[in-house]
């Protein structure tokens, strides 16, 4: 296994933690999520049910205080009639006697039409005779109940006023009392979810919890009525009921914080994987920057170990000639020392930005395939074909070196029997030049990983034929490299894409 199949094998690991991780994370923060919404929904529902306990026993009270209300009002309408009964010509003024002294509750005042002070009970017997004490009683009378007149005949009429008594202010005093209670309990919602309690037809709002305090100054009316629209709408509601068939409603949605924490794990996630994609494009780009460093040292010092032996071989070529050895000998050795130079010359141009000119595409490929051409199996048929006249700017030595090790490894994939096609196509701003071989082809997995460094299929490579192709056309030449297709058992097409 080599050191990329590693590689792809740790990414595929890393990922799969990162994604155990991630779900995880995002499990637990959901089963919390799930308990506090729980929770919240737990406590707006004790809170309701608080709420529909004292609602109950506010209406008991009113319930009892509105029939205390009436007996009182028929005790002092009885009253009145055995007032009327005593201002008439009767034989027996007994039961109407015993109705006037059975009021010993209610605060009772008996004026004529004149608005003459005529009697009262159940005041401040001692006070009677104060005209003051008569008038503030006379104005709380009025304010409390309507004037009961009493026809007396012969077209006067007397009228009777009356106050709430003692037993039952204290009633209408504890029902009020528990009313505040209760509105306060509603207000003071324990749970930390935003609540509005309102009426059956949800058109009246009782009252309200955990809502924005400072909206609710500035326009309460407005601010309320949206908060109901939108807990109406997003919320839960909770039915009170309130027996006999009564019943309010209580909107409620979740609180802010547990929003937050429904949220959280996933902005906690971005956040991390920007992190990690930062650092990572940061170790990339050192590891790479690293690379290039080892690439231009290497290549620096091959040319310079290059270049003593061939001044030396040049020195011996010469010597040979003098001395008479067979021309057609001394001539290949030139051939090869030629070679020897281009390749010191293409070793002594990695790292540094070489010269590009105006060249005649045609001219350079066939150069180029002219040489690998010569070195391969007679069973391997080249083919050529470019537009006329197409210059591109070009370093021909670099670019001659990239198609020589396309073609190198075509043969190699061919096992030295097949066909390979250059075919370069002007497309306006760019040109397309597609090497294709009829060799073995590649599985789609491996069309980035070829031109990694190290990367190979041979027994005896080195696997950096294709990784300095791509250097010399992706920085050098500012255009693209990359497999446009491929298929297992029938061959590979290499694309290489120019700037004109």
């Amino acid at each position: 296994m080599n050191i990329y199949s590693r590689k792809q094998q740790w990414k595929l690991l890393l990922l799969l933690a990162a994604a155990i991780i991630v779900g995880i994370s995002l499990w637990f923060s959901g089963r919390l999520v799930k308990k506090i919404s729980t929770s919240e929904k737990r406590n707006v529902e004790l809170w309701a049910e608080a709420v529909r306990r004292k609602a109950v026993l506010v209406e008991v009270t009113n319930t009892l205080y509105s029939k205390i209300a009436r007996e009182e009002r028929k005790k002092v309408e009885l009253w009145a009639e055995a007032n009327r009964q005593l201002s008439k010509d009767l034989s027996d003024y007994s039961f109407a006697f015993e109705v006037i002294k059975g009021n010993e509750t209610v605060p009772v005042m008996l004026r004529d039409d004149r608005g003459r002070f005529v009697y009262a009970r159940n005041l401040d017997s001692t006070r009677l005779r104060d005209t003051v004490y008569i008038q503030e009683q006379l104005v709380l009378m009025r304010a409390q109940h309507d004037s009961i007149p009493i026809d007396v005949g012969g077209g006067r009429f007397q009228y009777l006023f009356y106050k709430d008594s003692e037993v039952f202010t204290e009633i209408r005093q504890s029902f009020e009392n528990n009313e505040r209670s209760f509105i306060k309990e509603v207000a003071a919602n324990p749970a930390s979810a935003p609540a509005i309690y309102t009426d059956s037809t949800s058109t009246k709002i009782l009252a309200y919890g955990n809502l924005d305090t400072v909206l609710i100054k500035q326009d309460s009316l407005a601010y309320l009525q949206e908060a109901l629209k939108e807990l109406r709408q997003y919320g839960d509601t909770i039915t009170v009921s309130l027996g006999n068939g009564k019943k309010n409603l209580i909107y409620y949605m979740e609180s802010p914080q547990l929003k937050q924490l429904r949220y959280f794990p996933v902005g906690q996630i971005v956040v991390v994987g920007m992190f990690l994609l930062i650092a990572y494009l940061m170790f990339s780009t050192s590891r790479k920057a690293e690379q290039d460093h080892v690439w231009v040292g290497m290549a620096k010092e091959t040319a310079h170990q290059l270049g003593t032996p061939l001044s030396s071989l040049i020195a011996w070529q010469e010597l040979l000639k003098l001395k008479g050895v067979d021309p057609e000998m001394t001539d290949e050795i030139g051939k090869d020392l030629k070679r020897l130079e281009m390749i010191t010359e293409r070793f002594s141009k990695i790292g540094s930005q070489p010269k590009m000119q105006s060249e005649n595409l045609e001219e350079a490929l066939e150069q180029a395939v002219d040489y690998i051409r010569s070195r391969s199996p007679k069973s391997v048929t080249f083919a050529v074909k470019t537009e006329r006249n197409m210059t591109v700017p070009l370093n021909v030595p670099l670019f001659a070196w990239v198609i020589e090790n396309l073609c190198r490894n075509a043969v190699d994939a061919m096992d030295g029997q097949g066909r390979i096609d250059i075919e370069a196509t002007d497309q306006m701003q760019f040109v397309y030049i597609d090497i294709t071989d009829t060799g073995k082809g590649m599985p789609k997995s491996k069309y980035k990983t070829i031109f990694e460094p190290g990367f190979t299929t041979k027994k005896r490579g080195w696997g950096l034929g294709l990784s300095l192709c791509k250097r010399i056309v992706e920085q050098y030449h500012k255009g693209k490299i990359f497999v446009k297709r491929s298929e297992l058992g029938k061959g590979t097409t290499f694309r290489i894409v120019l700037k004109k």
